[in-house]
């Protein structure tokens, strides 16, 4: 792995497969508020933001703020779809027991979701001690701060960082950061990855020790 010394995943849609359960959750609130947005529009609009920014989208489009009590109804409702549904992202235990680097965790979700999802499915031993949130730090992405802080944290200077990420908020991030970025294209067109500054896509989780042991 020449110059690689980190892997740096997000969490949803990377190592757990909430990304569909809690947009799904999401677009049924905002219908609920008349906005007649799908499933595929929340992945096109929404998928990647920090919940300030997802709140910010709404606002725009309503041409009002959210209802008071709209975050605390959300994160109500996606945390009861999580407990009945929630997986991990097919290959990901077997993959992080096989990584050949050392790796972390930076999400735009705050701890306390991390720790849930994480833990829901079987991943948070592994994953113990090395979770960055966007809660630590100024901006969330696509701005690169919270992967400079993890890098800074586990003491591995950015360019030694391989970040591998779902969307492209976070590959944009990755790539502000002055880290190599590998999409994750299992549900997000590889073509938008790329051109949001992905070197690299892959679309099966048990394929990243091997990619990574070619390099």
């Amino acid at each position: 792995m020449p110059g690689f010394e980190l892997v740096i995943f997000d969490c949803d849609g990377v190592l757990v497969d909430s990304e569909r359960i809690t947009n799904a959750v999401f677009a049924r609130m905002l219908n609920e508020l008349g906005l007649p947005v799908t499933l595929d529009d929340m992945f096109r609009h929404f998928v990647g933001l920090s919940m300030a920014q997802c709140l910010r989208q709404i606002e725009d489009m309503l041409g009002a703020a959210a209802p008071a009590g709209f975050e605390a109804d959300y994160r109500r409702r996606s945390q009861e779809a999580l407990r009945q549904s929630l997986a991990a992202v097919p290959g990901v235990p077997d993959m992080l027991e096989a990584l050949p680097l050392p790796y972390c965790v930076a999400s735009n979700g705050g701890h306390d979701k991390m720790r849930t999802t994480l833990g829901l499915t079987g991943l948070l031993p592994l994953c113990e001690g090395r979770l960055y949130s966007a809660q630590d730090v100024a901006l969330p992405k696509p701005a690169p701060d919270v992967f400079l802080h993890a890098a800074r944290s586990q003491g591995v200077e950015p360019a030694r960082c391989l970040v591998i990420e779902d969307t492209p908020t976070g590959v944009r991030a990755g790539a502000a950061a002055g880290m190599t970025v590998w999409g994750y294209a299992a549900l997000t067109p590889k073509a938008s990855l790329t051109a949001a500054g992905a070197t690299e896509t892959f679309a099966d989780m048990a394929d990243l020790p091997g990619l990574l042991g070619r390099r």
